[in-house]
C-alpha cells in the first residue's frame, strides 16, 4: 500500500512461493526500527517476504487476494515499527 512505502527504511520486499510453516502468508525478517542502532556502514536491508502460493490458497478470487495481500503486508510491516499482533487487532487489521 502507498501509505506504507514512505514508512519503510532499508527494507526490501520479496516474494516466494511458501514460507515455513507453509500456510504463512508474510514475514518481516530482521531488526525492528524500535530495536536497531544507527546503520553506519554497509548493512543488509531488512526483508519483507510475501508468500504467493500461500496467499492464493486462502483466497477464492482476485478481489479477495488483493484484500488479503494488503492485510498481509500491514501485518508484515508492523513489526518493522515495533507493532505487535494485539495492537494490529485493536487497529482493525485482524
Amino acid at each position: 500500500p502507498d501509505e506504507l512505502v514512505d514508512l519503510l527504511d532499508n527494507v526490501v520486499v520479496l516474494t516466494a512461493d511458501r514460507g515455513d510453516p507453509p500456510d504463512l502468508l508474510g514475514l518481516y525478517d530482521r531488526v525492528p526500527l524500535t530495536q536497531r542502532e544507527d546503520y553506519g556502514g554497509l548493512v543488509m536491508p531488512d526483508r519483507l517476504l510475501v508468500y504467493r502460493l500461500a496467499l492464493c490458497a486462502v483466497c477464492s478470487d482476485a478481489d479477495q487476494l488483493c484484500h488479503q495481500l494488503v492485510v498481509t503486508v500491514h501485518h508484515s510491516v508492523a513489526p518493522h515499527h515495533g507493532i505487535d499482533d494485539d495492537r494490529l487487532d485493536e487497529l482493525g487489521w485482524a
